[in-house]
């Protein structure tokens, strides 16, 4: 394609999505749909140089003032994914000049705003919760694309011939840290063509999420329940954990998103996972089973911020308005999924938020109006699965047990917090 016309549907694409009307992922899912002419790097330039504005777009905004020409231009201009001569070849010898000054520009130039690139709402509780280094830390990790990591599925290979076999078809990939099933890869090369894909041997999931799945430690011929499945990364993991044996219920209210599950679960190779769409958390299902399950995840809907390295638009996409309702939501779910554990079950409240209100509020208010539940400490319990550096991966809550508590500029997972109770 040629530059100029390149641009221009970056600059389309861009107008399309800062609508915020819907997810961003969505609108360029879909903008591809309506362009099939778009060849692979035609693509990831669109992609990328939307995400890159979503990112980086209070700084951007603001530069666009000093440029002329429609707004999404220069936004796509500024957030451009490719090498600048490609880039220069399609701009004004105005434009070039423009670019030029904005580039000269040093970040210990910009206001606070400007660096941070996030809604002032979000800051403070931010802010509230790290030191000053740690704060521009993880907003600068924040500004940045999210690895890709993998989950090696141990019901059908093991990680290091995984690690061999990616390297023959030219994938670098490396041991996470943490999580002992997990590779990261730099870059996003065409998995679903691999053999490992196809057979199963291996899933995309991020680290942390990884370690919700091995957080639950469900067991041989258990009955375990994921409660808010979506489409379905940690059941398949628990089912592989479980290998392929009891029976793991895989709940959610959205039959869309459990459709997506089936072929992930064809290739997974686990016969013990009946997924089941919901009406609502209070379902005739969580009576039937109540008091009969041995462990139940419940990774709550969440303001996702946590995600932010993969879904830039959610930070704009959300407010504090919306995480009051989610906040009710969440006690509700929490509180109907407990009713499923049996005496001595394991019951987890997980988000991938970085924020208390949905994570600790929500886990202390559960524990203080629930005496037959007890809280577990989550670093203890990582380390007798022998996660490597269990205590670096969880903080305190009043009651100094710890829970989970992941942040992408620590971590390098997304940002993940998890709370651990036995039931009496």
């Amino acid at each position: 394609m040629h530059p100029k016309a390149l641009l221009d549907a970056c600059a389309e694409l861009i107008r399309q999505v800062l609508t915020f009307e819907h997810p961003a992922d969505a609108v360029v899912s879909r903008f591809f749909r309506d362009h099939r002419n778009l060849g692979p790097r035609e693509r990831a330039t669109l992609a990328e140089t939307t995400y890159a504005v979503l990112r980086k777009k209070l700084l951007f905004e603001q530069l666009a003032r000093s440029g002329s020409g429609p707004r999404e231009r220069r936004l796509a201009i500024l957030g451009f994914h490719g090498a600048h001569d490609y880039l220069k070849s399609a701009l004004s010898d105005q434009e070039i000049k423009w670019l030029d000054d904005c580039d000269s520009i040093k970040p210990e130039e910009l206001m606070a705003h400007h660096r941070h690139n996030l809604p002032e709402w979000l800051v403070e509780p931010l802010k509230a919760q790290l030191s000053e280094e740690g704060f521009w830390a993880l907003a600068d990790s924040m500004a940045q694309p999210a690895p890709l990591d993998l989950r090696v599925n141990a019901l059908k290979d093991k990680r290091d011939p995984v690690q061999k076999e990616l390297a023959k078809s030219g994938i670098k990939a490396v041991a996470t840290p943490y999580s002992p099933l997990g590779l990261r890869i730099d870059g996003k090369p065409p998995l679903s063509k691999l053999d490992a894909f196809t057979r199963g041997a291996i899933e995309v999931q991020d680290e942390g999420s990884q370690l919700l799945a091995l957080l639950l430690d469900a067991k041989r011929g258990e009955m375990v329940v994921d409660f808010c499945a979506g489409a379905g990364g940690k059941t398949l993991a628990i089912g592989a954990s479980m290998r392929s044996t009891g029976r793991l219920y895989a709940f959610d209210v959205s039959a869309h998103r459990l459709e997506a599950l089936k072929p992930r679960l064809a290739r997974s190779g686990l016969s013990n996972v009946h997924p089941a769409a919901l009406a609502h958390e209070r379902d005739e299902r969580i009576k039937r089973l109540a008091g009969k399950i041995d462990r139940v995840l419940v990774d709550a809907p969440c303001s996702g911020l946590g995600t932010v390295r993969r879904n830039p638009d959610l930070k704009w996409r959300q407010s504090p308005e919306a995480l009051v309702e989610l906040a009710q939501k969440q006690t509700a779910i929490l509180t109907s999924a407990a009713r499923l554990l049996k005496s001595g079950g394991r019951l987890i409240y997980a988000t991938c938020s970085l924020l208390p209100q949905e994570n600790e509020a929500i886990a202390e208010a559960f524990t203080a109006a629930h005496p037959d539940f007890v809280v577990q400490d989550a670093g203890e319990l990582l380390t007798q699965l022998k996660v490597a550096s269990a205590d670096t991966l969880c903080s305190g809550g009043e009651s100094h047990t710890r829970y989970l508590r992941l942040w992408p500029h620590t971590h390098q997972t997304d940002g993940f917090f998890a709370a651990v109770w036995t039931r009496k």
